[in-house]
Parts: C-alpha cells; structure tokens; sequence
C-alpha cells in the first residue's frame, strides 16, 4: 500500500489537534516490526508521500487533494490516506468516484465511523458534512455502508433511509461481529472499494484523543478484527485514517496514536 499523509482539517477549532498525526502515526509505525500475520513492517522500504496543503485555503486545499488523490488511484495498486479530519474524505473519495467511472466500474465505500456525517454541506464540507458532500457529487448511495454510527440527528437518519445508505449499527456488530463482517464483504463484492476509518468507531476507553469522541464503541481488538478481514477483499484500492487528535494524545501516553499505527501495520 502507498502511504499518503493528507493534513488538511475544516474545523478550526481542532486545527492544530490532527494536522499532524499522520506523521506521528508513521513515528509510531517505526516501532512495530511485523503486523499479527507475521509479515514485516518496514519503515526504511514504505512509499510515502505527503500532500502539501494550506489549510486557511479549504478550496485550493481540497483541490490539490483531489488531483492528487486521482492521480494516485491511477498509478497505485492501492493507498492509505492519513489525515487529517474527516474533511479529507470528501476531494479523495470524489476522486475514487472519478477514477471508477473512467473505468467503467462499479465504486464501494465502507465508512466506519461513531457518525453519519450527513448534514447538509457547505461549499467546503466539513467532518460533519462530508459524506452528504460526496453523495450529492454522484456516488451512488446504494452502494455506500456507514458501520457503527451511534450519534445522529433524525434529519440525516431520514436522509440516510431515503438514499438508501445501509446503516450497520452497532447492536448489530456486537451480537455476530464474524457473521457480520461476512455481510459488509459481501456488499463489496464485485465492486472497487474504498474504506474510510474515523477513528472514532472505536471506544473512547482505548482512543482517548479523537476529535468527536462517543462512548459505546468498539474495542480495540474488535476493530483489528474488522480490518485484518476487509484487507483480504482482492478489490481494496484506498483507505483513510482520519480524526486523530495529535496534540491531545501526547497527555495520554499517545494511546490513540498507537493505535492509529497498529491499525496501519495491519493494513500495509
């Protein structure tokens, strides 16, 4: 997988909180030499990129991100994509969206995330609004899945059934975590995927430091189950990482950052 750090955020308020987590998540990376499949991790053999964006330029920004996110798609069997806030799904998916039409195939996307991100967008999307954003830009709703959201207002719940988004909740994954990864994979089937992982999908007890924290999630060793089964789906070509409070992390023994390399480890 190609690694690419995208530290573009839309939310002032957290500005400086994620803006760098992707590279402490690499930092963290180095630490780790083989995943659990026993394969090694190589800091040293990694293609890594970074997308130079100014974030007080969201438009300019969100360009820049797009054109070099299709043009990644284009020339990389596959890529992960470190942000960041949610925000950065919205150029990199609608990117994915392209480069499926060009080719005349059929786009996934699986977001895991404690949120539906479904509100209505601004020019310039943000965490909040992100996934409406791509909706409206053609991705088709039917073939979009929102595992594990837990805090949603009823307008993007509507919104979401209307549009035939499927919703995966939480309830669901806690009663048959097996038979209901086997669900999310057969809805990937036959389809070019993307997977968008808000870091939030999991428990605040194991990822203190995120930028919409929500109590009832997964475990951690829940979620690298999920992962290590999607990362068998012959027709992944992109991934994100996104909402990782950086700066908040340090206080708290950078757990949140551990994990976020933990999850990259299993995925590269």
């Amino acid at each position: 997988m190609f690694i690419v750090k995208v530290p573009g955020v839309n939310n002032k308020e957290k500005i400086s909180g994620c803006r760098n987590s992707g590279n402490a998540v690499i930092s963290e990376l180095k630490k780790i030499s083989l995943n659990e499949a026993g394969e090694k991790v190589s800091i040293n053999s990694l293609d890594l990129e970074e997308v130079h964006v100014d974030n007080s330029k969201l438009k300019e920004a969100n360009e820049l991100i797009y054109k070099s996110s299709l043009k990644i798609f284009e020339t990389k069997p596959g890529a992960v994509f470190l942000g960041g806030d949610h925000s950065i799904s919205h150029p990199i998916v609608s990117a994915f969206l392209e480069y499926c039409k060009n080719l005349g195939k059929k786009p996934c996307l699986i977001v895991f995330d404690s949120h539906l991100d479904l509100s209505e967008p601004s020019d310039n999307p943000n965490n909040k609004e992100w996934l409406r954003a791509v909706i409206d830009f053609g991705f088709p709703a039917e073939n979009l899945a929102v595992v594990g959201a837990r805090n949603f207002s009823e307008k993007e719940f509507i919104f979401a059934k209307s549009n035939f988004v499927k919703i995966v909740k939480m309830t669901q994954l806690l009663e048959n975590l097996e038979e209901t990864c086997d669900s999310i994979m057969e809805f990937s089937s036959g389809k070019e995927l993307y997977v968008s992982i808000d870091i939030s999908i999991i428990d605040l007890a194991f990822v203190p430091s995120v930028i919409q924290p929500e109590p009832g999630g997964l475990t951690s060793r829940e979620f690298i189950y999920l992962i290590q089964r999607i990362k068998k789906i012959k027709h992944l070509r992109g991934v994100d990482i996104v909402e990782i409070n950086s700066e908040a992390d340090r206080k708290k023994g950078n757990l949140t950052i551990k994990l976020g390399a933990k999850i990259l480890s299993e995925i590269i």
